[in-house]
């Protein structure tokens, strides 16, 4: 431990970040990319059109034919779920499972027609949106580790807050020119205190979304491990109806939506079948939740043989239930409009930014006594190095492949989903053994060189698939047009990056150096 309190903090601040950092870069950028999940998605589906909202009527008839289909060809599954048309996705989006444990199928449907539709078979935004708090693991294994690195996080966070006595005048001080190390000290203090409240939030809301899983003791006292009652009793779903163990012949489904929507004036999300083939089936109709802050979905249950309703549940959530979900909303920020959006984007922005120089400042910090000394950096440190040119460098890299792998592999290709996340895996793993193996000076500007090149051959291949699918005067959807300049955009910032990369010396020296160690440590007076 250190000499005071402060510096016992600054200590805590320096080594929580660092053995989480890597993980929370990760989580940060998928999640701040999450917040523009249907743009994604709708970009990596361009065979689509954007539709209209259907009218009850039209909605009911496309529910009915989805059930025909799962009736055909899922009717072992014990639930089916039916996503119905919206602008963004004009189709009909049929889920089963088959089993406990078994992997989920699903299919999209003409909703006129109720034939499969022709459609490239990809994640989408779903990818990414998963990443942020799976970590493409196994989902109990991915919930956890995320959240043990949030735990961490907001360790980070306060101890941060606690070491640096000048917080707010550091925002206001960037000092690039001094050193690397005090331009990184700066950065890092910058992009930390320009969204403070916003890494506070987004952290203990992640982690209260999540909590109980994470503590799940009192849950399991009081109900025994029986979470359908737990939640069905703070009203944020209807009460489950256990099967009959008898056959039962599932009443039309249309109608039961046409009632629902008479019942709550709000867009239509989902249709949930709940043993459809017993004589005890449920029939649960789910609603967007309610512009708000409040994450809670106004639902009603049918009984699927009779056509009946059991419940309505439209709001009247106790003030514990309010509160959990309240902090749900704010986590997703579902609740916000296009200038919130951006505003909740560019914060993420800030915080991947903030995790990423923190993880520099840490390896450039102990730089100059290694260099000093005439010696190579030692085995840790140049592991330090090389992980952060695998995660700040690699996943950009990564993400723009899997854009690229969209648009290069052909649209009827087996698992072609499944091979556009290999290629982001598979980018993000060569990057990384460039960083382990290549000298830092170079491996920086060469893989930012590469992520610039992926991103900008993303929407080059995307432009040549639009000169080849509109005639001449034909409107062009300013959706693809506007994430084709992002990308365009990303490669700039990635290729200004290598240029500054390619121009610094990391083995000199820094000057001042012993201000910006102590500046580091927290024990500059200031």
């Amino acid at each position: 431990m250190r000499n005071n309190f402060r510096q016992s903090m600054a200590w805590l601040h320096a080594w929580s970040g660092l053995i989480v950092g890597w993980v929370l870069f990760a989580v940060f950028v998928t999640g701040t990319a999450s917040y523009y999940r249907p743009e994604i998605s709708r970009w990596m589906r361009p065979e689509l059109q954007a539709g209209t909202v259907l009218d009850p009527d039209a909605t009911a008839a496309a529910v009915e034919r989805g059930v025909a289909y799962l009736q055909a060809q899922a009717g072992g599954a014990r639930s089916w779920f039916i996503t119905p048309p919206r602008p963004d996705l004009p189709l009909l989006e049929l889920f089963w499972r088959t089993g406990p444990g078994q992997p989920p199928s699903h299919v999209f449907l003409d909703p006129e027609t109720g034939a499969p539709a022709a459609l490239r078979e990809t994640r989408g935004g779903d990818f990414l949106y998963r990443f942020h708090f799976e970590l493409n693991m196994a989902p109990l294994w991915g919930r956890w580790i995320v959240g043990i690195c949030a735990m961490i996080m907001l360790v980070a966070l306060i101890s941060g807050i606690i070491t640096h006595r000048r917080i707010f005048a550091d925002f206001f001080t960037f000092r690039r020119d001094k050193s690397a190390q005090r331009g990184w000290l700066d950065a890092h203090n910058v992009t930390g205190v320009l969204a403070l409240p916003f890494h506070l939030m987004i952290t203990y809301t992640g982690l209260v979304t999540l909590s109980l899983m994470y503590m799940p003791w009192g849950m399991t006292a009081a109900y025994r491990g029986d979470t359908q009652r737990f939640f069905a009793e703070a009203g944020q779903i209807t009460a489950p109806r256990p099967p009959a163990g008898r056959p039962g012949t599932l009443a039309p489904v249309g109608p039961m939506v046409r009632r629902a929507q008479e019942t709550i004036h709000e867009p239509l999300e989902r249709i949930s079948i709940v043993n459809p083939k017993d004589a005890n089936a449920t029939v649960v109709v789910v609603f967007e939740e309610p512009h708000g802050l409040s994450h809670e979905h106004p639902q009603v249950a049918f009984d699927g043989t009779t056509g009946a309703v059991v419940e309505v549940r439209a709001g009247g959530l106790k003030p514990a239930a309010r509160t959990f979900t309240t902090m749900v909303g704010l986590h997703e920020a579902h609740f916000a409009g296009p200038g919130l959006r951006v505003l909740f984007f560019l914060c993420g922005l800030a915080g991947s930014a903030m995790v990423a120089t923190g993880l520099l400042l840490w390896s450039v910090a102990r730089l100059p006594k290694t260099t000093a000394a005439g010696s190579a950096p030692h085995l840790g440190l140049r592991l330090v190095q090389g992980l952060n040119i695998a995660t700040i460098a690699g996943l950009p890299a990564a993400i723009a492949a899997y854009f690229l792998a969209n648009r290069i592999l052909p649209v009827g290709l087996p698992d072609r989903a499944f091979w556009e996340i290999r290629g982001f895996f598979a980018v993000w793993v060569l990057i990384a053994a460039v960083g382990l193996l290549r000298p830092q000076r170079r491996a920086w500007p060469e893989v930012l060189i590469v992520g610039a090149a992926l991103y900008a051959a993303a929407a080059l291949a995307d432009g040549w698939r639009m000169q080849r699918a509109y005639g001449a005067g034909d409107p062009v959807d300013p959706l693809f047009v506007g994430v084709d300049l992002v990308l365009l955009g990303l490669a700039a910032l990635l290729l200004f990056a290598a240029g500054k990369a390619a121009r610094y010396d990391g083995s000199r020296p820094s000057r001042a150096r012993g201000a910006n160690r102590q500046a580091f440590s927290g024990t500059a007076a200031e």
